[in-house]
């Protein structure tokens, strides 16, 4: 975590993930980021978690809905390459105030260094904010999960959220 801000309350998750095959109990992608954020800290609450097809409309009806809570991050796994059905990028990018590209830029330079080499040009991963929520969009894979959470997410999240909320 960030180690220079403090925000002093806990920080707010949902966790969306696009499967035609997963459900709950088989959905490993969206346990183990649920996972990695709440050994994070226990200032990271996990308050929704879905599962919805690869459907656009469905994809953006959930995070519509996430719109009017109270959370400060969206993570969502799968959907983000190249075939057909991955719509996942295409459902949330009409949706952003701001697009966060360093994120995208990083999570594919440490997927090719450290994971998967050159097929990291196959993924679409994307940052961005929706008026005061943070959202981020993972492959669906754990090993992508695993790397996008621990090297880039929760190093910054705090400060991302302070970014986000703060007044002036």
């Amino acid at each position: 975590m960030h180690t220079n801000v403090k925000l002093n309350r806990p920080i707010n998750c949902a966790v969306l993930t696009v499967s035609d095959t997963r459900d709950k109990t088989t959905d490993k992608g969206g346990q183990l980021i649920q996972e990695l954020l709440t050994e994070m800290s226990d200032e990271v609450v996990i308050q929704q978690y879905e599962i919805v097809k690869d459907d656009l409309v469905s994809i953006q009806q959930v995070i519509e809905t996430w719109k009017s809570l109270a959370i400060d991050v969206i993570i969502t796994t799968g959907g983000t390459g190249i075939a057909p059905r991955d719509v996942t990028i295409e459902a949330v990018k009409p949706m952003l105030t701001k697009e966060i590209e360093g994120f995208g830029e990083l999570f594919r330079y440490l997927s090719y260094t450290e994971d998967v080499g050159t097929r990291a040009l196959l993924s679409r991963a994307l940052g961005g904010t929706m008026n005061q929520q943070l959202i981020f969009c993972l492959p669906g894979s754990t090993g992508a999960i695993r790397l996008a959470i621990t090297k880039l997410i929760r190093v910054e999240l705090t400060h991302l959220v302070h970014e986000m909320t703060k007044k002036n």
